[in-house]
């Protein structure tokens, strides 16, 4: 009898403790939501600074048990938002992304030159990772300032999946094909690719590449020989990057201040704008930051990368 009353009491103190968590959670949740909307009506400004941070996608996932992500979506709206907001006369793109989807990065970046043939003067501030999409996101602004440790370029596109053929072989599993078209599969982990599948991908990615080099080409009045020479998916260092070009001024957001201030012969006042957050998506925001790290490691990075993807 006693045993029983010590796991009821043990019991109650679990739910108590889980309570307490959750109530933390959506507190947690609530001072985000308060401190966004203090963040979005701040007044007196002039430059809107717009944040790209994580891996660049079309659409925002969840981001319960996964990493940061910028869609291109949010990003756009908050771009036509400083475009139709008449106290914006520039912006300011903060950039810490390793790239991501190649038509996620091209709204975006047609999103930016909008901007430009609006009157509005757009910066790109690269803090640790402007590479791949984001480095193209940041051309299309009229100037790049980026720090010297910063990691810049990776001018290239990949289309690299994990093959589970050689596995499956081993322990004698196999993929019954059944397709209507002979490209249909392509690009399955479940089998290898064919010499006329892995030609296909390849001239694919091949394309991309060359408009990725044209757009840069262009953006940053470089020749495309001089671009294609740093095409070669190489990352350099802010350092690297200014000497070959790929940025304009090292440094950070003061440096970008700086610059706009002498662009505009103005006082430079700034305004975060963001996509505002519901209670769910703080609440979970906040679960994510505090308890469910430990739960992304090999498995869900290999899970994550099974079938064929293109990335810029």
């Amino acid at each position: 009898m006693a045993e029983k009353y010590k796991d009821q009491s043990n019991t109650k103190k679990y739910w108590i403790m889980f309570i307490i968590l959750i109530a933390l959670l959506v507190f947690s949740a609530l001072m985000a939501m308060i401190l966004g909307i203090g963040d979005n009506n701040s007044i007196g400004y002039n430059t809107a600074i717009i944040s790209i941070d994580g891996e660049i996608t079309a659409d925002q996932s969840s981001q319960l048990f996964g990493s940061q992500s910028a869609a291109s979506t949010d990003i756009v709206n908050l771009l036509k938002n400083a475009q139709n907001d008449p106290n914006v006369k520039a912006v300011i793109l903060e950039i810490n992304s390793p790239g991501g989807s190649p038509v996620a990065t091209d709204e975006i970046s047609q999103a930016v030159k909008d901007l430009n043939n609006h009157n509005i003067t757009t910066v790109a501030w690269i803090r640790e990772e402007g590479a791949s999409g984001a480095y193209w996101i940041a051309t299309s602004s009229q100037h790049i300032i980026a720090d010297r440790m910063s990691i810049v370029g990776s001018i290239g596109v990949y289309g690299s999946y994990i093959e589970w053929y050689g596995l499956m072989k081993d322990y004698n599993v196999t993929y019954q094909r059944l397709v209507s078209g002979e490209y249909k599969d392509t690009g399955v982990p479940y089998r290898p690719l064919s010499s006329a599948e892995e030609y296909m991908i390849q001239s694919k990615l091949d394309k991309l590449h060359e408009y990725f080099i044209s757009s840069v080409a262009e953006n940053r009045n470089m020749s495309v020989e001089d671009v294609r020479k740093l095409a070669t998916g190489e990352i350099y260092l802010g350092t690297e990057a200014i000497d070959n070009g790929l940025i304009d001024e090292l440094g950070g957001k003061q440096q970008a201040i700086d610059y706009l201030e002498k662009k505009l012969n103005s006082t430079i006042t700034t305004k975060e704008f963001s996509k505002g957050k519901g209670l769910l998506d703080s609440l979970f925001s906040a679960m994510n930051q505090n308890s469910f790290y430990i739960g992304q490691g090999i498995a869900s990075s290999m899970l994550k990368d099974t079938g064929f993807k293109i990335t810029t």
